[in-house]
């Protein structure tokens, strides 16, 4: 099965940074565990933006962890945290060495 990368990028709101990145990390850890996701998560310094890079381990890991109550709990309290400015839900691969691979 093949990885589906999936691109967040937001902005903590005002006075809650601390908190969202605690909140986004502790989602990071339940995606890992259930074995959903791995997030690799940056901060751009000039602009203070967000990206979170979550490589899901499937097509069908991604819609179980869109069924999962547990993750849901996180989302709602994300959604009072930050400003979601894009979300990428799927990327496909077209680098050269993807293409050799017949990814």
């Amino acid at each position: 099965m093949a990885e589906v990368l999936s691109i967040a990028i937001f902005d903590p709101l005002p006075g809650s940074d601390d908190e969202a990145l605690a909140t986004m990390r502790a989602l990071g850890a339940l995606m890992a565990e259930k074995g959903y996701s791995r997030d690799r998560l940056y901060r751009d310094p000039d602009s203070g933006q967000h990206l979170l890079l979550r490589y899901w381990t499937s097509a069908a890991a991604r819609r179980e962890a869109h069924e999962d109550p547990q993750v849901h709990a996180f989302w709602i309290r994300l959604s009072e945290l930050i400003q979601t400015r894009t979300v990428y839900e799927k990327l496909d691969d077209v680098s050269e060495s993807a293409n050799r691979h017949g990814v």
